[in-house]
């Protein structure tokens, strides 16, 4: 039974690590993989990460908040679910917390994140 955990762990920390390093605060684009019927296409999905849940464990979670059309929209991924494709960092954001839900009362410049330097 052990020989069976220890390869589900390797496979976890392979995935984990074929994506990069990012935090609250962090925008991404989320690659996810849709299946309509037969048929599969990838659907990006670009925001800020406004939580990353469970990080030691294979449960970790994050969730990303988009705004399009004025209504802001999050998204829920496990970090090691096969659904996603691919996690693009595109910039890193310069916050103090680890919990931004602060955003979802904002709009506009208001809900800008500095981004970080260096």
């Amino acid at each position: 039974m052990s020989v069976l955990l220890d390869f589900i762990q390797q496979e976890s920390q392979e995935r984990r690590a074929s994506f990069p390093a990012f935090a609250a605060g962090d925008t991404v684009n989320v690659h996810v993989k849709i299946r309509e019927g037969n048929k599969e296409r990838i659907q990006q999905f670009q925001g800020v990460v406004i939580q990353r849940r469970n990080p030691s464990t294979n449960g970790e979670t994050f969730t990303v908040r988009k705004i399009s059309n004025q209504i802001g929209t999050e998204r829920i991924f496990p970090l090691l679910s096969p659904n996603i494709d691919k996690i693009e960092l595109i910039r890193r954001g310069k916050v103090r917390r680890a919990r931004l839900f602060y955003l979802r009362g904002l709009a506009g410049k208001a809900a800008k994140i500095k981004e970080k330097r260096g």
